[in-house]
């Protein structure tokens, strides 16, 4: 492989990775890192780096897997110019000649074996219950557009997400931080799973007519767009609704704090009811639905640190 190659297959890599998506498990992580502080007042900074490192490389797994398979599938060739936005069409490093199935192959393998490497050694050296909640992540991450199941294409992709960001992720988390994980802490993952669901609820849109002639039974393909957009704003309001839950088991009203992204939130409801139809200006709810998520994280992390603080 000559220099130019290499160069090729390294952009590749990073694209295909693409870190400005790892906000989804960052989120998580965040948020579990700073409840693991909040109710226990220890950090251990060399178990979560190395936990992110892992669940880093299972996204980027993931995000290989799916890649091929879509490809495969037509789902992501079939995608027209006008509806490829950055949060759809998958990674479009196949589709535009930056790295071969080969390559996609390989780097899916490659990041799934060191990643599954970083957690059989945390559950050897720090804690051995988090192999369950890392074989369950690797199941829905490989599954996810792998047959037999095909998550994303039999209609549980979203249900997948919602799990796997949401409660996987934070409560594997917490019990490498802390050995163990309350009622509380899995309430907590609730409304992240719920926002993320959402992120790809929302990106599943521009796919449509693509998804649906590649045989990609999503629920946005199932239902159809206008009735989709119901269960849209219905994601958003059960995330919402459980911010005044989590000030209660906390005893702490920071939390309330997590329903200020609200009018981002009804923005982009009413964007995608007015223009699910017209991926350029859909792209508005898109990118809302993001900032919510990024919003809301945010103040997941300063409302969980403040539970060292704040209790009424």
């Amino acid at each position: 492989m000559n220099k130019q190659e290499k160069e090729r297959v390294w952009q590749g890599f990073w694209q295909l990775a693409d870190p400005k998506i790892w906000i989804a498990s960052t989120v998580p992580m965040l948020v579990a890192a700073a409840l693991a502080y909040g109710n226990t007042g220890r950090f251990h900074i060399g178990w979560f780096l190395l936990s992110v490192a892992g669940i880093y490389l299972i996204e980027t797994g993931k995000n290989a897997i799916n890649e091929y398979v879509d490809y495969k599938s037509g789902a992501d060739r079939n995608v027209t110019p006008e509806n490829r936005t950055p949060f759809s069409g998958g990674k479009k490093t196949i589709v535009d000649g930056k790295l071969t199935l080969g390559e996609v192959k390989v780097i899916s393998y490659g990041t799934m074996l060191a990643a599954c490497a970083i957690g059989l050694f945390i559950v050897l050296y720090r804690e051995f219950d988090v192999l369950w909640i890392g074989l369950a992540g690797v199941f829905l991450s490989v599954f996810y557009s792998v047959p037999p199941f095909s998550f994303a294409y039999s209609g549980l992709g979203e249900l997948a997400v919602g799990l796997t960001f949401g409660p996987l992720i934070t409560t594997g988390m917490y019990l490498v931080l802390t050995g163990s994980v309350q009622p509380e802490v899995v309430a907590a993952s609730i409304p992240i799973g719920f926002l993320i669901a959402n992120v790809l609820w929302i990106n599943q849109y521009p796919d449509y007519e693509a998804d649906k002639k590649a045989g990609k039974h999503n629920w946005v393909v199932r239902m159809g767009k206008e009735r989709g957009v119901r269960v849209y704003a219905a994601l958003f309001a059960m995330a919402y609704a459980m911010f005044p839950v989590l000030a209660l088991l906390y005893r702490n009203p920071v939390w309330l704090l997590g329903l200020v992204s609200i009018p981002v939130a009804v923005r982009s409801v009413k964007v995608a009811k007015r223009e699910f139809n017209y991926t350029p200006r859909l792209i508005q709810a898109n990118a809302g639905t993001v900032q919510v998520y990024q919003i809301t994280g945010i103040i997941m992390v300063i409302a969980a640190l403040s539970n060292r603080f704040i209790s009424i």
